[in-house]
């Protein structure tokens, strides 16, 4: 056999004893590495839960009194929707894209200058423990805040 051949299949059989745990014993890590905390990155963002006849809306708790509002989905609502956010000094906005219903606010709410981004819903709901329109829109508002 060529020499190349045989070192690669020796190198071969060296990885695959260390997958099985045999030859040499693994050294355990005797110090824990602690995760980096995750940096807010959008301090001014929101969270929207976009429904065909209501949206919900979570802003960060110091913004207002009632950080969580409905609002309906008529374009009257919208403009009021963008008018609340503008209050609380909201920059960006994440909503998950139900639909077609997304279309009118997205176009309200990039009209009134706030960044705003889509979420495939899809996705949104696959993560365990959110099930109603509150915690939706609130968790929206939390995962948008980290980036």
């Amino acid at each position: 056999m060529p020499e190349g051949i045989v070192q690669r299949e020796g190198e071969e059989m060296a990885r695959a004893t260390r997958r099985q745990g045999g030859g040499q014993q693994r050294q355990r890590r005797t110090s824990r590495v602690r995760p980096a905390q995750l940096e807010q990155l959008n301090l001014n963002a929101a969270g929207i839960d976009v429904g065909a006849t209501e949206h919900w809306v979570a802003v960060p708790a110091d913004r207002d009194a009632q950080p969580v509002q409905r609002f309906g989905a008529f374009t009257a609502d919208l403009y009021a929707l963008a008018e609340w956010l503008r209050q609380c000094q909201i920059d960006t906005v994440v909503m998950e894209s139900t639909g077609v219903y997304w279309i009118a606010l997205f176009e309200v709410l990039e009209e009134r200058g706030f960044d705003v981004k889509l979420v495939d819903a899809h996705q949104a709901r696959q993560v365990p423990g959110r099930k109603t329109d509150v915690g939706d829109c609130q968790w929206l508002q939390e995962l948008h805040t980290y980036g």
